[in-house]
């Protein structure tokens, strides 16, 4: 994901975010616009992984974090052998049903063991003792899970059991949270994160019975434990804004539609809490492109027959907006939403005029601790000064209907090569604010995660 610029919808009105026009760091990616009110272009995304969840399929040290990513690594112990059904160390099972309705709440979030393993990797580079000290807390904190091709789906069930086999030793729900990340003609408006589907090559067929089938299956499979999905980042976004651009034929509209209906009718269970991806900020904080978006999800949740299981929105995936507003060196162009607190509230309204009033959002606050890191709005890719930002926290406050900061991104997965001889190189990874050392999409990158440790803001 993260390589797509929206030609965004010009507008005057202010009416859709908070009227001191606040919003952190503005920085979820409009590219200069050739006026102010008529933006051209915006960046979005922040390059998500395309190889993630390394050693997922054998996860032998899971981890749990709470909600504040305060609780230490380390294998279950008393808790091997656990079945899906439950059992484990707690009479009866755990229950896992919350009073809200929010996922996050009252439970242990699971950290992903292939993340600890990268981040390893790094610790094991690293001299500084005070760093390794930061890294190792970083190694405590939940992130997802991604699912970004076919062969991932396989590592799936063993990172489920694991959680649950968590959940069975402290005897409290552990939440785990993954990304469904494979749709055909993936990332439409990109270079860096194309998908390995084609509509035209039977992408249609295998998305449907090699992805999502299974998927569902092993989500069934693992009833007694809560499990977060979130649903195809930047997918319906780029059907607001980038129709007839690049990959965004007509074609990748009809699968981006149908597919997205099909995955959240398909994966709709009473422990399965869906969110759909929702763009960021810098991408549909135009009231004209919030009100094309809602349109846009509307349409897609009724065509899937209004899942419950659809809890609501994550915004930020991968991308570097700040929660609110402090200051920015780029052109704002007239968006009224300058970061992810006054975009929730102002999507929550636009989603209320088409009948979506009920639902809920989770903010993607992996990498953004920092501002003022970008000549431009619209840049995404490996942003050189990005620092981890809030930790994941249920019920944070600050937005409407805010269920959680999550860790969405694995910080230092790479958001797409620098190397311009690669194919899948994209130009903003060239750009003056992107880290010229970068690996291709999704790798680990040594570099990136040193300094986004460093920068953390809250520090580690």
């Amino acid at each position: 994901m993260g390589k797509w610029f929206a030609v965004l919808l010009a507008t005057a009105s202010f009416a859709a975010c908070s009227g001191d026009n606040g919003g952190e760091g503005g920085e979820g990616g409009a590219a200069a616009g050739t006026g102010a009110g008529t933006p051209t272009s915006s960046g979005v995304g922040a390059g998500t992984p395309t190889s993630s969840g390394v050693g997922a399929g054998t996860p032998t040290g899971s981890t749990g974090a709470t909600p504040t990513g305060t609780t230490g690594a380390g294998t279950p112990t008393g808790s091997t052998g656990a079945s899906p059904t439950g059992g484990g160390n707690c009479t009866g099972g755990v229950d896992i049903a919350t009073a809200s309705g929010n996922p996050f709440e009252g439970a242990e979030l699971f950290v992903d063991p292939g993340y600890v393993a990268k981040v390893q990797s790094s610790i094991d580079k690293t001299t500084d003792a005070a760093l390794v000290e930061q890294m190792k807390k970083v190694q405590k904190i939940s992130t997802a899970f991604w699912l970004d091709r076919i062969a991932a789906v396989d590592g799936l069930a063993a990172h489920l059991d694991a959680a649950l086999a968590l959940q069975n030793q402290i005897c409290k729900p552990v939440t785990s949270v993954i990304v469904v990340y494979d749709l055909p003609n993936r990332d439409c408006f990109a270079e860096a994160s194309n998908g390995e589907l084609r509509v035209e090559n039977g992408g249609v067929e295998r998305y449907r019975n090699e992805f999502i089938a299974p998927i569902k299956a092993i989500l069934a499979a693992h009833p007694n434990q809560r499990i977060v999905a979130v649903i195809e980042p930047d997918s319906l976004p780029n059907l607001a804004t980038n129709l007839g651009k690049k990959d965004c034929t007509p074609e990748t509209e009809k699968a981006y539609r149908e597919e997205v209906a099909h995955a959240i009718s398909e994966l709709n269970m009473p422990h399965v809490y869906q969110y759909i991806d929702a763009a960021h900020s810098g991408w549909l904080g135009w009231p004209d492109n919030q009100t094309k978006g809602a349109e846009i999800f509307s349409d897609v949740i009724k065509a899937a027959g209004n899942p419950a299981g659809v809890r609501g929105f994550a915004t930020n995936v991968a991308n570097y907006t700040q929660l609110s507003y402090s200051t920015e060196s780029y052109d704002q162009q007239s968006n009224p939403c300058y970061g992810e607190f006054d975009y929730v509230d102002a999507m929550a309204a636009a989603l209320a005029d088409v009948g979506l009033g009920d639902k809920h959002f989770i903010i993607d606050t992996s990498r953004n601790g920092r501002g003022n890191i970008r000549a431009d709005w619209g840049y995404w890719c490996n942003n050189i000064g990005a620092g981890m930002g809030e930790r994941p926290k249920a019920n944070p406050g600050g937005a409407t209907r805010l269920d959680a900061f999550y860790w969405v991104k694995p910080p230092g997965d790479s958001d797409g090569t620098a190397d311009k001889n690669a194919e899948r190189y994209d130009l903003f990874c060239g750009y003056e604010n992107a880290d010229q050392r970068a690996p291709e999409a999704g790798h680990w990158f040594h570099e990136y995660f040193v300094e986004c440790v460093k920068n953390a803001n809250p520090p580690l």
